[in-house]
């Protein structure tokens, strides 16, 4: 059971906040003294029209929660769990569709709430394919499927809010945005519906998070070149900016395949360390190329030394995950595979062909992050570049 407090501060309030010297806090934080917030983050959420069909159970019923059972462990295991919704839930009367306008079934939040998902990051370049009907009925239902959306708002009020999770006296404050919106715009009074990518903006944001005490801040980008496995100059001129305005952690996604995650060191956030994870990849799609059909789970932990207040990243691990789609117990169905399953009792169900599949982009993914693959408690001194 995660016990998650949702801090939400407006921006007509605000407090000091005091940056802390992590210079030397490996050496001063002992067990009895810290505590830990662990975060588990993946990439894309996705819901091409095969993803619903071979989810359907009814006419007009869907059971997405098989394709996650062999992650879920994984997943509930963190305190936190987030990932990108690449797609509206904008109800029937709109239409189920997958690409190139997304609209899916509510039994997708049911199984990403069952799966383990906390966090849904909700701005990207599909927010508005239902119009702005559709952005407000999945924040609606989001939260009423007990997750939390960040990203799109339903008001002014709403977007200037500052979104703080608080959990074993960890403050992370969690800010997402999008590179565009597939050339779609919205009124100028309405703006606020999502979170476009403007420098000036998420240093504000970033600021009001600071001044409402916030221990972390973690950004969350969509952007970059889609099928492109390095990160573009425009990635790198707005991870440049948001490390200058004090981000301690930045995730993106958007390009559907993976991209390398680099390690920072800065004097103007708070964990002094930090970590850029330029793509996650897809986590869950109909995708089924070479680097487009993989991901990983990235695992995140955070120090916190409760005498004196400062924060660390301490651990960095990642599980490479692989989405097969084919027969399952004589149906047809998709499932989102970890590295782990292939030592199990499922890969004797692949064929040759998926075996190969599986081990390619198990291996594609292990090359790109070899340095953080499954490892359980790794220094960040130790992560090469």
């Amino acid at each position: 059971m995660k016990n998650i407090y949702i801090l939400i501060f407006t921006t007509l309030f605000s407090s000091q906040f005091l940056f802390n010297d992590n210079d030397n806090l490996e050496k001063t934080i002992v067990p009895d003294s810290t505590a830990t917030l662990t975060l588990s983050i993946v990439g894309d959420l996705m819901c091409h029209t095969p993803q619903m069909e071979y989810a359907r159970i009814g006419k007009d019923s869907f059971d997405f929660k098989p394709a996650f059972r062999e992650v879920k462990k994984f997943l509930t295991d963190s305190d936190l769990t987030l990932g990108n919704l690449e797609t509206t839930i904008a109800g029937k009367v709109n239409g189920y569709t997958g690409y190139p306008l997304f609209n899916s079934p509510d039994e997708y939040l049911d199984a990403l709430k069952d799966a383990g998902f906390d966090i849904l990051f909700t701005s990207n370049n599909h927010s508005v394919d239902r119009g702005r009907k559709g952005i407000i009925r999945t924040i609606e239902k989001i939260h009423s499927a007990g997750m939390s959306s960040i990203g799109t708002f339903q008001s002014q009020h709403d977007r200037d809010s500052v979104r703080i999770f608080e959990i074993n006296g960890i403050k992370i404050a969690i800010l997402a945005y999008t590179y565009g919106l597939n050339g779609n715009y919205l009124l100028r009074n309405e703006k606020f519906l999502v979170n476009v990518i403007d420098t000036n903006l998420i240093k504000l944001d970033i600021k009001n998070a600071r001044n409402k005490e916030a221990d972390v801040v973690l950004l969350y980008f969509h952007f970059g070149e889609e099928y492109k496995r390095k990160p573009s100059v425009y990635q790198k001129e707005i991870v440049k900016s948001a490390i200058n305005s004090g981000a301690d952690l930045i995730i993106g996604s958007h390009p559907h395949v993976l991209q390398p995650i680099e390690y920072f060191v800065s004097d103007k956030n708070s964990i002094g360390k930090g970590i850029t994870a330029f793509s996650l990849g897809n986590f869950f799609s109909n995708q089924r190329w070479r680097y487009s059909d993989s991901g990983v789970m990235l695992n995140i932990i955070l120090s916190k030394n409760i005498f004196t207040g400062k924060v660390l990243l301490t651990n960095l691990s990642a599980i490479p995950t692989w989405v097969y789609k084919g027969k399952i117990n004589n149906m047809d169905g998709f499932l989102i595979l970890p590295s782990d399953t292939i030592m199990g009792n499922f890969s004797n169900r692949l064929s040759k062909t998926d075996r190969l599949r599986f081990l390619q982009a198990n291996d594609d993914t292990r090359k790109m992050y070899y340095s953080i693959i499954n490892q359980t408690k790794l220094p960040l001194s130790q992560i090469t570049h």
